[in-house]
């Protein structure tokens, strides 16, 4: 192995890159500082300053920002560039469940260390479960698949009835709900295209 030191791994580099990342994922949230102040426990103005590519944070502040953007460590860090060829999710890990309560499961099928646009979901329905949600960033669009059950599509006032098989896309930039209408668990495949 080398001694030599690339660009990309030297403090200063490390430190631009976690700071334009940091903003990034913020801003993707549409998070305010104060917002990811709280959710971290990190202080405002240390925020501000990791941001601004002026701070160069402890390894417990910075792992307190990743769990905040339900990340790990590395992929908060992770250098671009450095991506294996192929990504995997593997369907037992725990860590992609995005929520979980009495009414729903949501699992997170893209890879959580993606800067993205698109986020890919699985989502179980208990009989009777609902998942509701506000409106999403303006120009937001869900496209899903029932793979089992069946469930009725709110998008504002418009509504329609799937079954296993069908798909359908719809406005997520209003209020919008998934709700499981048949007598078993239903599960859908939902794909948010964020523009």
């Amino acid at each position: 192995m080398s001694a030599k030191r690339t660009a990309t791994s030297t403090p200063e580099a490390i430190n631009e890159h976690l700071g334009r990342r940091v903003k990034k994922l913020r801003a993707d949230k549409g998070w305010s500082l104060d917002s990811l102040a709280t959710a971290s426990g990190v202080s405002r103005s240390m925020l501000s300053e990791i941001e601004r590519e002026k701070a160069n944070p402890t390894l417990a502040v910075t792992f307190r920002i990743a769990t905040a953007f339900g990340m790990t460590l590395a992929e908060l860090v992770e250098a671009p560039g450095v991506l294996p060829m192929i990504q995997v999710v593997r369907g037992d890990d725990r860590g992609q469940v995005f929520r979980s309560d009495k009414q729903h499961q949501i699992r997170t099928l893209s890879p959580l260390n993606l800067e993205k646009d698109v986020e890919f979901y699985e989502v179980v329905l208990k009989p009777g479960g609902a998942l509701r949600s506000k409106a999403h960033f303006d120009g937001t669009r869900e496209f899903l698949t029932v793979q089992k059950g069946r469930v009725r599509v709110e998008s504002a006032d418009a509504a329609t009835e799937l079954s296993a098989g069908d798909s359908a896309t719809y406005r997520a930039d209003v209020p919008h709900a998934l709700v499981n209408i048949g007598t078993g668990e239903a599960t859908v495949f939902l794909v948010d295209i964020y523009r």
